[in-house]
């Protein structure tokens, strides 16, 4: 016989998959809902958490629970997947300059003449050709770092190189720090590698430093993953005294730090980064998606000599090493300054766009920063964020709810807008429908 709070499930279950219960409607208490049905608060508890773990309610601290839009495409999130063609995609970020296919046209051109092209076909260094190293450590000083070459090890992107991170540094169950609103492709990778994510609060500024130094003093925290210059989504940049606190914070602990640099190039003038104030423990992860274009799977990971072999051996164990076809592209426009052109258009390109944000979106409070290429949009109390995304879906407007990016037990109802994929034509007339849609909700 099935249990009692089992069927009650069932029941709710099969209401909300046939559209009874719509998106958004708010579910009795815990209290209503045992005395309704003459069963204990416990089971009533338990009732609600079976139902979320089903991904169909969500569970809101100081109001409710809620029915989830249960709709939308897995895309609409962490996992990338095709977009309609007549859909405009503020999900992702992949942000391209006109130009960027000829410098393409022209760099294999040149490679074609070259005269060693028969050793592009042969297996390379785990951790990448010697010159490629040399290229990217003398691009990386600008970023305040000052990497001997052997100690920069060549990736197939930042993404790959988070990856290789956690193999080599952590083990499945070590608890990892995170800021409570974090990349989605670190959760994605800590699903993966059963990493135990450990949310750190968030301020308007940064994380929450006292309850990281609380968290580690409950915890065996074995990690902090943490993006101080130019926070996905959040759009922050740490100052000096935050990063020395972490510093301190990560080796009275003996923390490794896990520092994701992949927006570091759209901040100017940004403080030290963690490689440089504690070279000890950082593993500093960029790569060329953002600056260049994401097809180009290049990236780098900065180390200290005692991380390199277990860094070198996830590599070898992933890719063996990266395409060296890729890495000379990169290498050579990295030495002829084009990287550093690019750079500095697509900081223009982004402060553009963040301009165009302001000017349709300047009745609605959001987050963001001036060169960023996204924005972090918090909702109202009154409006849920999965029937936002859904209106914006069915006008062909492509956005992110919060969930992917959330660490924390109660995912805050926000949307992330990524400006960088349209064209300025497309993405003024999108942030109008975002606040048409926004507004519509809050007067329904």
């Amino acid at each position: 016989m099935k249990a009692r709070y089992k069927e009650i499930v069932d029941e709710y279950a099969a209401a909300i998959r046939l559209g009874e219960l719509t998106a958004g409607t708010r579910l009795p208490t815990h209290r209503v809902l045992a005395a309704t049905r003459r069963i204990s608060l416990a089971t009533a508890t338990r009732v609600y958490a079976e139902l979320e773990k089903m991904g169909l309610v969500s569970g809101e601290a100081g109001r409710g629970t809620f029915v989830r839009e249960i709709s939308l495409p897995a895309g609409l999130g962490m996992d990338q997947q095709v977009v309609a063609t007549d859909v405009v995609d503020l999900n992702f970020n992949y942000p391209s300059l006109p130009h960027q296919a000829e410098l393409l046209r022209d760099a294999l051109r040149n490679l074609t003449t070259s005269g060693d092209l028969e050793s592009l076909l042969r297996y390379q260094p785990h951790a990448g050709r010697q010159n490629d190293r040399e290229a990217i450590a003398s691009w990386l000083t600008g970023f305040g770092l000052k990497p001997a070459a052997e100690n920069i090890l060549i990736v197939n992107g930042a993404q790959h190189g988070l990856t290789v991170a956690a193999m080599g540094m952590l083990r499945p169950g070590d608890v990892v720090a995170v800021d409570a609103l974090t990349y989605s492709g670190f959760k994605a990778l800590a699903t993966l590698y059963q990493l135990e994510l450990a949310p750190v609060p968030v301020t308007s500024t940064g994380p929450d430093l006292n309850a990281l130094r609380q968290l580690c003093k409950r915890r065996r925290i074995k990690a902090i993953y943490t993006m101080p210059t130019l926070h996905n989504p959040l759009g922050w940049v740490l100052d000096h005294a935050q990063r020395r606190e972490i510093t301190g914070i990560a080796r009275e602990h003996d923390l490794v730090i896990i520092e994701d640099a992949a927006y570091a190039y759209l901040a100017e003038r940004s403080p030290p980064p963690f490689a440089l104030l504690a070279p000890e423990r950082t593993l500093y992860v960029t790569g060329f998606a953002k600056n260049i274009a994401a097809g180009l799977r290049v990236g780098a990971v900065v180390c200290p000599p005692a991380f390199r072999p277990a860094i070198e051996r996830a590599i070898r164990a992933t890719v063996w090493n990266t395409p060296s076809l890729m890495t000379t592209l990169v290498a050579g426009w990295l030495q002829d300054g084009t990287i550093r052109r690019l750079e500095s258009l697509k900081r223009k390109d982004a402060r553009q766009r963040q301009a165009l944000a302001r000017e349709r979106l300047g009745s609605l409070d959001y987050v963001s920063h001036e060169n960023s290429y996204f924005i972090w949009l918090p909702l109202a109390e009154e409006i849920r964020a999965e029937q936002v995304v859904r209106q914006l879906l069915n006008q062909h407007i492509s956005v992110s709810t919060a969930e992917p990016f959330s660490t924390a037990p109660n995912v805050p109802h926000a949307i992330r807008l990524a400006l960088g994929s349209v064209s300025l034509d497309k993405l003024k007339m999108a942030l109008d429908k975002v606040g048409d849609v926004i507004h519509y909700q809050r007067y329904i």
